[in-house]
């Protein structure tokens, strides 16, 4: 395969995005000053691709966050009709008892379970064969909704707990991708016009047509796949914005979640997760609409468009575009 950078997503950077970059040093800001220029693109796609990777994760932790939400949500709905619920049962058996003093009749059983201490009173079980028996089974109904509230109450502690590690982790990987684009922008400043304007160049060659394998005519895809690259087609010239999913701005994974969701279906948020949104077909079999996915860990995805190409957000100040199918190593095709 050619060599073709296959960085990653991102945001137009700001003060904070260098700062994370001073603060992780994990790559030199500059290529070495005596080499060459290859040298320096090799530095600027290592840097793209280890952001793109970090881009991945964040966006996983991102999807992961969201889901957390919810069930937060839903817990803390859950709790509070729990609560109403055993409000309204506590207040039905005081009701009871009420009218049982009033006229001088009250059982000492519910005096007992109806004193002091409401989240412990009902498992001292043996004042229940005191009561009547549907005055137990109200009772009994009572203290199993308690105990399925103090179950949800822990279940909604723990989701408290899984939500704040996610968010940490949302930061942890938006300070990574930040500070590799950052320093891949240091790199590029350090070229000359020249070596810019080449650098720019081999950035848009991709793979060589000779190197593709024998591609079938390729039958068009279901209505579904079609639609999916009319909007793919759509989204061509818009900027790459890490994390982003349209319509105006897209990473690789966005742009392929915004062009299925454009024709009625939903896909994974990540590239890695859309690599198994169907079934793999060798690239020789590949259609119009079909998932292409790169590298070994699925770090990069496009759209096959038909006749060799696949459209793709490519890397951060590119924008989305055609290229060869076959631009990276370990292509693998999905079907939806």
């Amino acid at each position: 395969m050619a060599s073709h950078r296959r960085p990653a997503r991102v945001t137009v950077l700001t003060a904070a995005a260098a700062t994370a970059a001073a603060s992780l040093g994990a790559v030199p800001a500059s290529a070495d000053p005596g080499a060459g220029p290859a040298a320096t693109r090799a530095t600027v796609d290592r840097l793209f691709e280890e952001a793109e990777k970090a881009t991945e994760g964040y966006n996983r932790a991102d999807e992961k966050t969201d889901a957390l939400r919810r069930t937060v949500s839903q817990a803390q709905d859950s709790l509070a009709r729990g609560q109403e619920r055993i409000n309204r049962m506590r207040g039905a058996l005081g009701s009871v008892a009420g009218a049982q003093y009033r006229s001088g009749g009250i059982d000492p059983a519910i005096a007992l379970l109806l004193s002091s201490d409401p989240d412990t009173y009902l498992d001292r079980a043996s004042a229940l064969d005191r009561l009547t028996a549907r005055q137990g089974v109200a009772l009994a109904e009572l203290q199993r909704e308690q105990r399925r509230l103090k179950q949800q109450r822990s279940e909604a502690r723990t989701a408290l707990v899984e939500l704040e590690r996610s968010r940490a982790e949302v930061a942890r990987h938006k300070r990574v991708v930040e500070g590799k684009l950052a320093e891949a922008r240091r790199v590029l400043a350090s070229l000359t016009v020249e070596e810019r304007a080449d650098f720019d160049r081999a950035s848009r060659s991709g793979g060589r047509a000779e190197e593709l394998p024998p591609m079938a005519e390729a039958p068009p895809g279901s209505s579904r796949a079609s639609a999916a690259v009319i909007a793919a087609r759509s989204a061509i010239g818009k900027p790459y914005v890490w994390g982003a999913t349209g319509p105006s701005a897209f990473d690789c994974s966005g742009l392929m979640v915004w062009s299925y969701g454009q024709a009625g279906i939903s896909l994974p948020r990540t590239s890695s997760a859309q690599r198994y949104a169907g079934r793999q077909v060798p690239l020789a079999q590949a259609q119009p609409g079909d998932l292409v996915t790169y590298r070994g860990d699925a770090s990069h995805v496009g759209i096959y468009a038909g006749n060799g190409q696949v459209i793709h957000a490519p890397y951060p100040g590119a924008r989305v575009r055609y290229d060869p199918v076959n631009m990276m190593s370990h292509v693998t095709v999905t079907r939806v």
